[in-house]
């Protein structure tokens, strides 16, 4: 684990610590050639420089957000309310986080992509890459 991720998830509450080492597991253990850092101040994965999904902690919880995921047709994601194709879901203990889940939106996130990296060049527009 990189030493700003961790840095990132030494600084939450226990109980949320514990929540992002498992997401953490579960976002590297399935997704291959991707780049992970600090960005906007909470940890996000890219592929070729587009985001595809990270955590972060919010008031209510910790929020594990997928980009692109207002397309993977799952239920237990909320889609954002804005123009973008973002969805999320919000834990509040470990026990919460079922890992057969994050781990198949996971892998969606990684075959369902909008392209976010040029979104300034394209003036707002986003276009699917898959």
């Amino acid at each position: 684990m990189k030493e700003e991720i961790t840095n990132y998830i030494s600084l939450l509450d226990e109980n949320y610590q514990e929540i992002a080492h498992r997401l953490f597991e579960v976002i590297e253990a399935n997704l291959v050639s991707t780049e992970n850092k600090i960005w906007h101040r909470h940890p996000v994965w890219f592929i070729d420089g587009n985001p595809i999904v990270g955590f972060d902690k919010l008031k209510n919880g910790l929020r594990l957000m997928f980009w692109s995921g207002a397309s993977f047709d799952e239920e237990q994601l909320k889609i954002g309310s804005g123009k973008f194709k973002d969805a999320s879901i919000t834990y509040t203990s470990l026990n919460q986080v079922n890992t057969d889940d994050v781990k198949r939106w996971v892998e969606k996130s990684f075959n369902i992509q909008w392209d976010y990296k040029n979104i300034v060049k394209l003036k707002g527009k986003l276009e699917p890459l898959f």
